[in-house]
């Protein structure tokens, strides 16, 4: 079953147990597929309906980080709650030492040798760590190890 099938299976499944905050999250993330799909003219498959998750789970981390500035507990509560749900459907995230071992391998790959190969190491590590890491973090980690 695809992504987009379980996402909709789940829906339902919120649907029949009563379960309004979960249903609201599951409709809000199949509106954004949907909507994406309807801008694009195509259909997604899982890695793009992935990639739409993730924009949508790093939209909650911003919140709650304002939020918790802000002192809006209760607004952190709920976005912490919707994050939840967008991170069940994503994979499982990647160790410190499988992203460390990734980068090596990525930078030997591209025969990086300095901060100008960059943009070759990360998008060697993003189609392999998609959806498995932050790629805020990579960067950073990459432009430490490029920069030395």
């Amino acid at each position: 079953m695809n992504l987009k099938a379980q996402i909709t299976e789940d829906m339902k499944t919120a649907m029949r147990a009563g379960d309004k905050d979960r249903l609201a999250i599951v409709r809000l993330i199949l509106s954004a597929i949907k909507q994406r799909e309807v801008d694009e003219r195509i259909q997604l498959d899982d890695a793009q309906c992935l990639s739409v998750i993730e924009k949508m789970a790093k939209q909650r981390r911003e919140s709650i980080a304002q939020f918790a500035s802000g002192g809006r507990a209760d607004l952190v509560d709920k976005e912490t709650a919707e994050l939840n749900t967008l991170t069940s459907y994503l994979p499982a995230a990647m160790s410190e030492a499988e992203l460390d071992a990734l980068i090596t391998e990525s930078i030997a790959a591209a025969g990086a040798a300095s901060i100008k190969d960059m943009g070759k190491v990360m998008n060697l590590v993003k189609t392999k760590a998609a959806g498995r890491a932050d790629m805020a973090v990579v960067g950073a980690k990459i432009k430490a190890r490029l920069s030395t």
